[in-house]
């Protein structure tokens, strides 16, 4: 996972993988296959997600992207998915060389688009991502599927575009 987080930070994947293969000679071709051949191992969108987000932009809910992920990848990403293109704004780790749980990212996000943390709703898989999200003052929901997050910004009264309900 260090070595990956290095990727989150902006370092490219040639300068890790040459030096992780050089380390690990008899993983090497493993190790440039995670770099040479990322895109094979993302299989596609969680389409219940991607309602999600369609249903909140129509109820006219802003909605930003904080991403850990690769500057090589994001590109390639929001081209292959529509659903990226849908943002209000985008913060994605590998081009500002911070990541989650970083609170600085957390400050990133909330100065860059003018947010306020309390009116602030941050989604994430990460229990790590989502206590110091928490500690930023966002409030943050752990994700475990489609129906429970679903479940969540309906009762929060975001789905109808009336929060605080």
């Amino acid at each position: 996972m260090e070595w990956h987080h290095a990727h989150d930070l902006g370092v490219p994947p040639e300068r890790t993988c040459a030096e992780l293969a050089e380390a690990h000679p008899d993983q090497a071709e493993l190790i440039w296959a995670w770099s040479r051949r990322s895109e094979e191992m993302i299989s596609g969108p969680i389409d219940g997600t991607v309602a999600i987000l369609s249903d909140l932009k129509a109820a006219g809910v802003p909605c930003y992207a904080l991403t850990n992920m690769e500057r090589e990848t994001y590109p390639l990403r929001r081209e292959r998915f529509e659903f990226l293109r849908w943002f209000d704004g985008t913060v994605v780790s590998g081009f500002e060389g911070v990541a989650k749980p970083d609170p600085a990212v957390f400050e990133l996000l909330l100065t860059r688009f003018a947010l306020e943390p309390s009116e602030t709703v941050l989604v994430d898989d990460s229990p790590v991502n989502v206590r110091a999200a928490r500690e930023a003052g966002i409030h943050a929901i752990e994700f475990h599927s489609p129906e429970r997050l679903r479940h969540w910004l309906a009762d929060a009264g975001l789905l109808d575009g009336r929060p605080g309900r």
